[in-house]
């Protein structure tokens, strides 16, 4: 997810983004732990993409953008 695409997205819309993301997460971790996740670039993918949205939700709160 770009950070473009991010921006766009209502503080409610985020906050159900990361809900997602973070079950995405469980599920990926869960999936490595036992040996069938197949692309280990799909959890750092989803980290960082939780990250961008944090970032966004902060600027939001600081009234930066």
């Amino acid at each position: 997810m770009k950070i473009k695409e991010i921006r766009t997205l209502s503080v409610s819309e985020l906050n159900e983004k990361v809900y997602l993301l973070k079950e995405e997460l469980f599920h990926l971790r869960r999936k490595q732990a036992v040996g069938q996740l197949e692309n280990g670039n799909q959890i750092s993918r989803v980290r960082k993409d939780i990250a961008r949205i944090y970032t966004v939700l902060r600027e939001c709160e600081l009234g930066i953008k």
